[in-house]
């Protein structure tokens, strides 16, 4: 939408292009026609996020092992090969390929996803519900590893809740309300159960059009992916003006300022997935719950400064024309 409104001819058919510039959304089964485009005279430039790596330390299934690791070739020789430039989602996803798959002598750079500032708005803090704590996770599936972020967005949670009972605050008879957005197997939503003064709400899987006004709804959102290349649901919430909470791995630290929501460190390894510290996180959630207006009008201005469409389209013009 962002090239189309600058009067950029687009097409989706690799076969038509002759001249000008490919852009690769990661990797594509179409790799002879990514070559013959390249060898017409096309720029072929790859946008790369992070690579598979969950199945590797967490039992996924044999299946999703195998899908797992062909992405990861894929992604690789398409860098490696075929590209003429790259757009990396984070410094961090940048560090990663290289430190991985070594440099690659071809032009790269950083552009960092961008999010509809009329769109994704802002709300008045007297909107938000008064009788409880909401803590919101979205994310589009919960599963192939990815569990461990749902179990550690109930864990916290739960210690929010043991910790607001314990320091006998203002906040003390609060319920804290956990609405997590995305697909969830019926068998994890099982393990993971309310107790008292703590309600877990399943979203489901949520048309995009519906994510703002959920983001508005809540007082802050976990950031349960571990070492995310850039998720799209930090930069939304920050934009509908929702703090963040998250661990500093993957790209978090440059996408969360200290305005706009507080990260903490992990602790442990998250590459091995070790446990993380979630007690000094739930100090930080309700700090945020506690300065909701200063972080909420933070967000906001954090996301208009670094997360507008404009810088992204200019990033990804700037890689498709060198």
């Amino acid at each position: 939408m962002g090239l189309a409104a600058r009067d950029v001819e687009i097409t989706h058919n690799l076969n038509e292009i002759s001249s000008g510039s490919v852009l690769v959304v990661g990797g594509t089964r179409n790799i002879i026609g990514l070559w013959k485009a390249r060898n017409r005279g096309a720029r072929i430039v790859q946008r790369l996020n992070g690579m598979n790596w969950m199945h590797r330390v967490r039992s996924t299934g044999l299946r999703h092992y195998l899908r797992a690791e062909y992405g990861n070739i894929n992604l690789k020789f398409i860098r490696n090969s075929i590209a003429n430039g790259i757009v990396y989602q984070s410094q961090f996803a940048r560090d990663w390929w290289n430190r991985t798959y070594g440099l690659v002598k071809i032009p790269n750079n950083v552009v960092y996803n961008g999010v509809d500032l009329l769109t994704f708005t802002p709300s008045n803090v007297s909107t938000l519900p008064t009788g409880r704590l909401r803590v919101l996770v979205v994310e589009a599936r919960l599963a192939g590893g990815y569990e461990t972020g749902l179990e550690n967005a109930v864990w916290l949670a739960k210690e929010i809740k043991k910790r607001l009972t314990l320091n006998q605050s203002d906040f003390a008879d609060k319920f804290v309300e956990l609405i997590v957005v995305g697909r969830v197997s019926e068998r994890l939503r099982t393990r993971c159960k309310n107790q008292n003064g703590v309600e877990i709400k399943w979203a489901g899987q949520v048309q995009p059009e519906q994510i703002p006004e959920i983001n508005r709804s809540a007082h802050m959102l976990f950031s349960a992916d571990i070492n995310a290349a850039c998720p799209n649901s930090v930069i939304e919430a920050l934009a509908c003006g929702t703090p963040v909470v998250a661990f500093d791995t993957g790209s978090i630290p440059e996408l969360v300022s200290q305005k706009s929501g507080i990260v903490v460190p992990y602790a442990g390894n998250p590459w091995r997935l070790e446990l993380p510290n979630i007690p000094i996180l739930a100090e930080a959630a309700i700090e945020v719950f506690q300065r909701q207006a200063d972080f909420r009008a933070g967000a906001r201005q954090h996301a208009e400064k670094a997360f507008s469409l404009d810088q992204m389209v200019d990033g990804y013009l700037e890689a498709l024309s060198v």
